[in-house]
């Protein structure tokens, strides 16, 4: 697909998630579309820029920051606060139902389904909740609106502006609006957008802000006034009914923690996220400022590696080992290239260079006692083994710099239907891999964007409350 508005930079995907880098100064598109294995529209969605910003609704990351034109959405605090992730299929999604108190800090709840987390978080005045997709790996925050005439089916009803007393569109005179690559001028003198995804996927709308509304884990309401968000009226793409958008986590300027700075006692979230097998009534975790920070008995960071585009977190993956077998990034003793994989909440699988994947592949069914799956067309290419009972796979260890991430078959072994279980990995054609949220479970992981580092600390996410 290639984007109408970066007619320079074409988008390139193919089936098992083919992803072309380009130029190290220019941002790169990452596209991940209907890949049969996981029976899900997954979204690696990224088109930013460093001129290209992205809207606030709800949470994380950094970026170089570009000055803000807006005034700050709250006052200072030192207290943070958490949100849950609720899985799409949950009693807790549809109908909405009332958050339940988890720990001293705000929260709106996330959950996970098929590969997608979603976050819920309410919009307008009076609230009006949303449930869109949480991913660190773009920053536009966006949800279908009323009139909708070109969309995709969902179930709860569509947010519409005229409703709220606190919604106001953007001017196309205004910086906020020259700021997005895509803004445009409208014959009202509104800022229209455009924003696409790799997988085909768009949004299109208006460029506007919006108080919204966080449930903290003690039950008091956070209010975020003058968020910027895009109130999309034409909508397509790989989305399912329960998906109202996105939520755009990435290190853009105009992203939540950009927006929010320092107000909530640091510049700082971490995550914990269940794993796809658990109950879908349990509750993943984001926290956000003070009381986000990862620390004790098994820890482990690994910097922070700034690039021009500033929207995903970029760490440095020195190898993978399966079992006992270290296989080095680049299958050579010469330095690897910092910043080579970036951590993607809105991606299931990890994907890595095609020159290591094939090798940790061979590795794994070196080590695994039994013959692969060849005869299913629905797996495709993946490596998948046909079991009524647990696969017991390899351990698997990644080998960041500074930090060695453990991962369990539980962690890298998928069963996407009955009696049968992949690996939770596939390969691209480009340089960079990408850290997806299947090996992030049972993780707490900390992104800290003052000290530039993340961490990981070996947690049962079903229990973190």
């Amino acid at each position: 697909m290639k984007s109408a508005f970066t007619p320079n930079r074409p988008s390139i995907f193919t089936f098992s998630v083919e992803a072309k880098q380009i130029e190290e100064y220019k941002s790169f598109t990452e596209i991940l579309h209907q890949n049969p294995l996981w029976f899900i529209n997954c979204l690696i969605v990224h088109i930013p820029m460093a001129s290209f910003h992205s809207f606030f609704v709800v949470i994380i990351i950094s970026h170089v920051f570009i000055p803000l034109y807006f005034s700050p959405i709250h006052g200072n605090t030192d207290v943070g606060f958490s949100i849950n992730l609720i899985r799409k299929t949950s009693p807790q999604a549809f109908p909405v139902r009332g958050l339940s108190a988890m720990s001293e800090t705000p929260q709106s709840p996330v959950g996970a389904n098929l590969g997608h987390y979603l976050m819920e978080l309410s919009i307008g005045t009076p609230p009006f909740k949303i449930y869109g997709i949480a991913d660190t790996g773009s920053d536009l925050i966006w949800t279908q609106c009323v009139p909708c005439n070109n969309c995709y089916s969902q179930l709860n009803p569509m947010f519409d502006p005229i409703k709220s007393s606190s919604y106001s569109n953007i001017s196309c005179d205004s910086n906020l609006c020259h700021q997005l690559d895509t803004g445009v001028c409208s014959p009202q003198k509104q800022c229209n957008y455009t924003y696409a995804y790799a997988s085909a996927s768009i949004t299109q709308g208006v460029l506007a802000q919006e108080t919204v509304t966080l449930t903290s884990t003690t039950g008091t309401s956070v209010l975020l006034k003058g968020v910027v968000f895009g109130c999309g009226h034409d909508n397509k793409g790989g989305f399912n009914d329960h998906e109202t958008g996105i939520i755009g986590l990435g290190g853009g300027p105009v992203s939540f923690i950009s927006q929010m700075g320092a107000s909530f006692g640091g510049k700082r979230f971490s995550q914990c996220l269940v794993p796809f097998h658990t109950d879908v009534n349990v509750y993943s975790r984001m926290s956000f400022g003070k009381g986000s920070e990862v620390s004790g008995e098994g820890v482990v960071s690994t910097p922070l590696v700034a690039k021009d585009d500033k929207t995903p977190y970029f760490v440095t993956l020195l190898g993978i080992s399966v079992g006992e077998t270290y296989l080095q990034y680049n299958g050579s003793s010469e330095n690897v290239e910092k910043g080579n994989m970036f951590l993607d909440s809105g991606t299931p699988p990890t994907i890595l260079p095609t020159q290591l994947y094939d090798r940790v592949v061979a590795e794994v069914k070196n080590q695994v006692a039994m013959e692969p799956t060849v005869d299913d067309p629905d797996l495709g290419s993946q490596l998948c083994y046909r079991t009524k009972n647990n696969l017991r796979g390899p351990m698997l260890t990644v080998h960041f710099e500074g930090a060695n991430v453990t991962l369990e078959p539980i962690q890298t072994l998928i069963s996407p239907k009955d009696d049968v279980f992949c690996l939770g990995f596939t390969n691209t054609s480009s340089d960079v891999g990408i850290y997806g949220n299947f090996a992030q479970s049972n993780y707490l992981i900390g992104f800290d964007l003052e000290a530039q580092v993340v961490s990981f600390k070996p947690t049962d996410c079903t229990k973190n409350t």
